[in-house]
């Protein structure tokens, strides 16, 4: 995952593969300004399962602005 971040945006991106349709996609703000983002294609058995978890200083994201969307080139990106 790749990250970028300016003042008033961070912006996290990856590629996933065709494998993880969009449904299989997860992404949960937590307490303590954290995200955590599982894409899981559970009817596979190998490299099927990815995870992060995202920590913020607190204070310093807006985690009711927390937008995601899945492109044509399966990029998941997640702005903050």
């Amino acid at each position: 995952m790749t990250t970028q971040s300016s003042s008033t945006l961070h912006t996290f991106s990856v590629v996933l593969p065709h494998a993880v349709p969009p449904e299989m996609i997860t992404v949960s703000a937590k307490k303590g300004d954290r995200l955590d983002v599982v894409a899981d294609a559970w009817h596979m058995e190998h490299d099927c399962h990815y995870g992060w978890e995202i920590s913020f200083a607190p204070g310093d994201a807006d985690m009711s602005t927390v937008r995601a969307r899945l492109n044509q080139e399966r990029e998941l990106v997640i702005e903050v």
